[in-house]
């Protein structure tokens, strides 16, 4: 029995409503998957800022930050010299001045390219990472870890990270730019994955460094997520609605 057998024995026993569920979900899967990361971002950041009120999880936040502490001193992250080091560097890539560099950049190539859409929405994400950052935090007003456990300066409020949320904007945003013009699948799981394991890392070395508490990270990582892919979305149903009109198009000039 082919795949196409399969699909017609199916279509002619289920409901023409599962049918339509089970078209959508192989024609559209990524659609679907992006919508499926809002939805799931959003009920966590909401879980997460419910639960800012409530004592016990305040008190899994400091034994996370505790347990990357040598014994006995706070100020003193686990690990040889170096590991701190690199922490350093690489939280780094999540900060506003390196983001907004590599945003002039990649906008500069795209539009060159005359990729104007791809250009805009990395500036309107950007943007938008910052306003919803600097606006949750004036929300929230949570209080950074103690000051002994912080490694790097801080400037504002926790919660949420702006380095996770910042960084997950823009690398997910990016890489799903570049992963729509490869056709090799484990290309684009390549280019994904590295956007991911980017936005990751940047969020790790917030908690490691004590600049967060571990629900600000991930937080962040929720916010960013939702906001990334909401983009992409947008990206999406414009760019399809575009086919459709020119397929209108080009059908009406055939028929007269």
């Amino acid at each position: 029995m082919t795949l196409s057998d399969l699909r017609r024995r199916l279509a002619d026993h289920l409901p023409p409503l599962a049918v339509r569920v089970l078209h959508l979900a192989r024609t559209e899967a990524a659609a679907l998957g992006a919508f499926l990361i809002i939805a799931l971002g959003s009920l966590m950041f909401l879980e997460l800022a419910e639960d800012l009120s409530e004592e016990g999880d305040h008190a899994l936040d400091l034994w996370v930050l505790s347990a990357l502490r040598a014994p006995g001193n706070p100020g003193d992250p686990i690990g040889p010299w170096w590991v701190q080091e690199g922490a350093v560097d690489l939280t780094s890539l999540g900060g506003i001045s390196v983001l907004s560099l590599f945003t002039l950049l990649a906008v500069s190539y795209l539009l060159l390219q005359r990729h104007r859409g791809a250009a805009l929405r990395l500036v309107v994400g950007l943007i938008g990472a910052v306003v919803l950052s600097e606006g949750l935090k004036a929300v929230f007003e949570r209080e950074r870890p103690p000051a002994t456990y912080q490694v790097v300066e801080t400037l504002n409020a926790s919660f949420p990270s702006g380095h996770a949320l910042l960084s997950t904007v823009f690398y997910l945003s990016l890489g799903t730019l570049v992963a729509q013009g490869l056709k090799r699948r484990r290309e684009k799981a390549w280019v994904l994955g590295s956007a991911v394991s980017l936005a990751l890392i940047v969020g790790i070395t917030r908690v490691y460094l004590g600049a967060h508490w571990l629900s600000d990270v991930l937080a962040g990582w929720c916010v960013g997520g939702a906001w990334a892919m909401s983009l992409w979305l947008a990206a999406w149903a414009l760019e399809r609605h575009g086919r459709r009109r020119a397929a209108r198009l080009a059908d009406s000039e055939a028929g007269a």
